[in-house]
């Protein structure tokens, strides 16, 4: 039992990371209307503008606000006006392939341009363990998960009580009856990129020190976060962190008491049962779309 729950809780600051990136794929699709194949990337990158800003000297704290401001430019308002906005009259099928590929080549762009190598990443929580009726838990995994659980919670807070917040997902809901209502479209759509790269540098600054800064950390991160997200329900917030919860929890218990050959294929057994089961997700609901 004592094993059990160490994998259980282990498996929780895992899944809580999951859920923050799957919390990326739910808010664009709410308030946007569209689907990011690339937001593993959208981790990966700014896990390397911290990197850089480290070891030009700077505190964490420093490189994280930069990393932010960076993000904000590069993967909000430069994605959108260059990506999602030229493409998006054409439909969802465009988005999507454009995305796939903004995804190769970042992977390839950090490869090339940076390095192929794996860096280490100081983390935010002190190392330091605590022992529980025998479970020993660490404060990184304590950390992450309540970080985590905040963040998704006051997205979804944002996102259902503040008048922005129903505007964006207004915008979703119905371009052209948003637009005759008196809301800034292209403001409101802008505004949930923004928040998704925000969200990105934080999952980055949550998930590097145990993954390590590598080129490629983000295809298995959006793999996950995007099952997760289909999991708990592509249109909901809570959701999102928990299909990455389950995925996580799920995948621990597999590496140890069937095989670590079958870790990373927990994700994808557990996301075709519900997508059998369940299409909407968990938490997710069943609605009607006009964009």
């Amino acid at each position: 039992m004592t094993d059990f729950l160490q994998l259980f809780f282990s498996g929780l600051a895992t899944g809580s990371i999951y859920g923050l990136a799957a919390l990326g794929f739910t808010l664009l699709w709410q308030a946007s209307g569209t689907i990011n194949f690339a937001q593993g990337e959208f981790v990966m990158l700014p896990a390397f503008m911290m990197l850089v800003f480290l070891h030009a000297g700077a505190p964490l704290a420093v490189s994280f606000a930069g990393s932010v401001v960076l993000a904000v430019l590069l993967l909000g308002w430069i994605f959108k006006r260059g990506v999602v906005d030229p493409l998006f009259k054409y439909g969802m099928m465009p988005i999507v392939v454009a995305t796939i590929g903004l995804s190769i080549a970042m992977r390839n762009g950090v490869r090339a341009g940076y390095s192929a190598q794996a860096f280490p990443f100081p983390s935010l929580f002190a190392d330091q363990l605590f022992n529980i009726a025998g479970v020993t838990v660490t404060l990184s995994d304590i950390g992450t998960f309540v970080l985590a659980i905040a963040l998704v919670f006051a997205t979804q807070a944002f996102m259902t009580k503040t008048v922005t917040g129903r505007a964006m997902q207004a915008v979703a809901q119905n371009t052209e009856s948003a637009a005759v209502l008196g809301i800034d479209v292209p403001r409101m759509i802008f505004y949930a990129f923004a928040i998704n790269a925000v969200l990105a540098v934080a999952a980055a600054l949550l998930v590097t020190p145990t993954y390590l800064a590598k080129f490629d950390m983000g295809e298995s991160l959006g793999n996950k976060a995007f099952f997760a997200a289909i999991i708990g329900g592509f249109n909901n917030s809570r959701g999102a962190l928990l299909g990455g919860l389950i995925v996580g929890v799920a995948e621990n218990l597999a590496a140890a008491y069937i095989s670590p050959a079958y870790k990373d294929a927990v994700a994808l057994v557990i996301f075709m049962i519900v997508i059998l089961f369940k299409p909407q997700g968990l938490l997710g609901k069943r609605e009607e779309r006009k964009v």
